[in-house]
């Protein structure tokens, strides 16, 4: 399978990420993932797709590198790694500027909409995240 393409997503501090270390807490992290690997896949998905599929996180491996503090301007950088299945990998890196505050690799499965099961994605809609395989 070819590179996806990166997916820039910026992310905001707010006050109540901040804990009494003064900064970020570990789990306004998950949720800076949440919103930046479902921001990916409405961005890229025809609107059928997104409307007919929801994302749930079946497991998220968190390694922090430095720390996160109010008013940091700061970037996730979204990777999805593979499809296989229902299953999603993807790879997150959130940034402020050049340094690495996080590297987040997660697990995640489609199910669809109204019945809730797992579904697996037309080879249509998983082509609009790899474009190089598209094209060939």
């Amino acid at each position: 399978m070819n590179k996806p393409l990166p997916h820039l997503y910026p992310i905001g501090v707010d006050p109540a990420d901040i804990d009494f270390m003064g900064h970020v807490n570990n789990a306004s992290y998950l949720n800076w993932v949440q919103d930046a690997v479902i921001d990916h896949w409405r961005s890229l998905a025809p609107a059928e797709a997104v409307a007919g599929h929801l994302w749930v996180a079946l497991k998220h491996e968190i390694t922090y590198r430095r720390p996160t503090f109010l008013g940091d301007e700061v970037i996730a950088t979204v990777l999805l790694e593979k499809f296989h299945g229902a299953r999603a990998t993807y790879e997150t890196i959130i940034r402020r500027g050049e340094d690495v505050l996080a590297e987040v690799k997660s697990s995640w499965c489609c199910i669809d909409a109204e019945t809730l099961r797992p579904a697996r994605l037309a080879r249509e809609v998983i082509a609009r995240f790899f474009p190089a395989a598209a094209e060939k």
